[in-house]
C-alpha cells in the first residue's frame, strides 16, 4: 500500500508543470517550444529531438518548455513569448476564431487522444458500463466541453453519467482510491500513468465511437511564418524525424526523456509512446505522409469547435485561416529514420 501511495503522489507531482526547460548545448539559432502541459512521458519525442541532435542537425538550438494548458500555449505563441507551441487542435481553432494570429503547421496527432480511462478492477470495462457511473474531469477544457458529443454517439444524455470536477493532480489518485469510477483523460497520459502504479488501465477511446478528430499540432505565429519561413521548415523537419525515430526507438526516446524528467519507469514512457505513435495517422491512412492536414479534416474541427467549444456561430473562419502544409517536407511514416 505504501508503494502504491508513493507512486500515486509521484505521478500527481509530475502532472504539475515543472519550472525547468530542456535545451541543446547552445549551438545554432535559438528557438523555444512550449508543450501543452507539464512534462509527461508522451513528450519524450520532443526531448529526443533535442538530445539526439535532430534540431542541431538543422542548425537550431531549441529549448523545450512545459505548458499549463493548450490555451495558454497558443497565447504564448500569439504574443511572441515562445516561438512554437504544441497544442490541442480544437483549442487552437477556438483561439483563432477569437483573433489569435497563429497557424497550424504540423499535425503530430492525426487522431484525438480523448478517452475514458478506468481501472480493470473497477466498475467500467466497456462503453455499456457508463450509465449511472461517476466520471471525473478537469473542468473547462475542450474534452469536457465535447463530452456531450461522445454521449450522443452512445445514445446517452448528460443525466445518464455523473460528471464531477477534479484538479489535474487529483484525478489519478482519486480514481485509484475509488472516489470515482473513471476519468475523462488522454489515452497517452492517464493510461501509462496508471500502468506505472502497477495497475491495469481500461482505456475507452473516443475514436472507437467514430469521433476521429485531429489531436495536437504545432502552432507558429503568422508573423514568424511571414518573416522566417525557412526556419519553420527546418523546425518541422527535425521534429518529424525525431517523432518517427522515437516511435521506432521508444527506449532511446525514454532515455532522452529521463535526462530531464525523473519519476517514470522506462516501461511507462514506452507505453506512452506506443499510444502516441498510434495517433500518427488517421484510420485507413497509415501510409500517408506524416503531419499533413486536409481541408475536410480542418473543417470538421471548425464545425466541432462551433458546436461544442464556444466558437462564435457567426465566425467566418475557414480552413485556409487555420492551417498550412507549406512548411512541411512530408515524411512517409514507413521511412526508417536514423538519429544524427
Amino acid at each position: 500500500m505504501r508503494k502504491t501511495r508513493t507512486a500515486a503522489l509521484m505521478i500527481a507531482a509530475a502532472l504539475v508543470a515543472p519550472l525547468t526547460a530542456c535545451g541543446t548545448t547552445g549551438s545554432g539559432e535559438k528557438m523555444s517550444l512550449m508543450v501543452d502541459v507539464g512534462y509527461l512521458p508522451k513528450h519524450a519525442p520532443f526531448f529526443a529531438a533535442v538530445d539526439r541532435g535532430f534540431f542541431e542537425e538543422e542548425g537550431l538550438d531549441v529549448t523545450v518548455m512545459p505548458g499549463s494548458g493548450s490555451g495558454n500555449t497558443v497565447a504564448a505563441v500569439d504574443t511572441g513569448k515562445v516561438d512554437a507551441g504544441w497544442a490541442d487542435f480544437g483549442v487552437t481553432v477556438l483561439n483563432q476564431g477569437r483573433g489569435a494570429q497563429v497557424t497550424q503547421v504540423d499535425l503530430l496527432q492525426a487522431r484525438s487522444a480523448y478517452a475514458v480511462v478506468a481501472l480493470s478492477d473497477g466498475n467500467i470495462h466497456s462503453w455499456e458500463d457508463l450509465p449511472g457511473k461517476t466520471i471525473a474531469t478537469e473542468g473547462a477544457g475542450a474534452m469536457t466541453a465535447m463530452w456531450p458529443y461522445a454521449l450522443s454517439k452512445l445514445g446517452l444524455s448528460a443525466d445518464d453519467v455523473n460528471v464531477i470536477h477534479a484538479a489535474s493532480s487529483a484525478k489519478i489518485p482519486g480514481l485509484v482510491s475509488g472516489q470515482w469510477d473513471a476519468n475523462l483523460a488522454l489515452s497517452v497520459s492517464d493510461g501509462p500513468a496508471i500502468d506505472a502504479l502497477g495497475k491495469e488501465p481500461v482505456v475507452l477511446k473516443w475514436s472507437d465511437l467514430g469521433i476521429d478528430l485531429y489531436g495536437n499540432g504545432i502552432v507558429f505565429s503568422n508573423e514568424q511564418l511571414e518573416n522566417n519561413p525557412k526556419r519553420v521548415v527546418k523546425f518541422n523537419r527535425a521534429l518529424q524525424k525525431a517523432y518517427l525515430w522515437s516511435c521506432e526507438n521508444p527506449e532511446g526516446a525514454a532515455d532522452s526523456f529521463h535526462k530531464e524528467v525523473q519519476g517514470y519507469e522506462t516501461s511507462t514512457v514506452v507505453l506512452a509512446l506506443d499510444e502516441q505513435c498510434a495517433l500518427n495517422n488517421r484510420l485507413g491512412e497509415e501510409t500517408e505522409p506524416f503531419g499533413l492536414m486536409t481541408d475536410d479534416g480542418v473543417q470538421q474541427m471548425i464545425d466541432v469547435s462551433r458546436e461544442f467549444l464556444g466558437l462564435d456561430p457567426n465566425s467566418t473562419l475557414t480552413p485556409a485561416d487555420v492551417y498550412s502544409n507549406d512548411y512541411i517536407d512530408p515524411l512517409p511514416t514507413t521511412d526508417e529514420i536514423s538519429a544524427p
